[in-house]
């Protein structure tokens, strides 16, 4: 899935699909340790997906905190917590 993709789908499904592409994660490496893989070149690229997935909806969370201080008045809102 390209990034112009997943900026077109609602958040609720790139929650998803984070969670689907964590356990394809983490079949590839019980894979790699147990037998091996057709494509080395996978765990790799599954890494990424997840990592811009997480990117995307950590921005949606962002913005999503910005407009929501912007209605209640409040100058820019704290670090979120941890």
């Amino acid at each position: 899935m390209k990034v112009k993709e997943m900026r077109d789908k609602e958040t609720g499904h790139l929650q998803h699909e984070l969670a689907e592409q964590q356990k394809h994660l983490y079949t590839l490496r019980t894979q790699s340790v147990t037998e091996k893989l057709e494509d080395p070149s996978q765990l790799g690229k599954t890494r990424r997906q997840i990592a811009q997935l997480k990117t995307l909806l950590r921005q949606r969370e962002l913005e999503a905190a910005k407009t929501a201080a912007k209605e209640t008045g409040a100058k820019e809102p704290a670090a979120a917590a941890k």
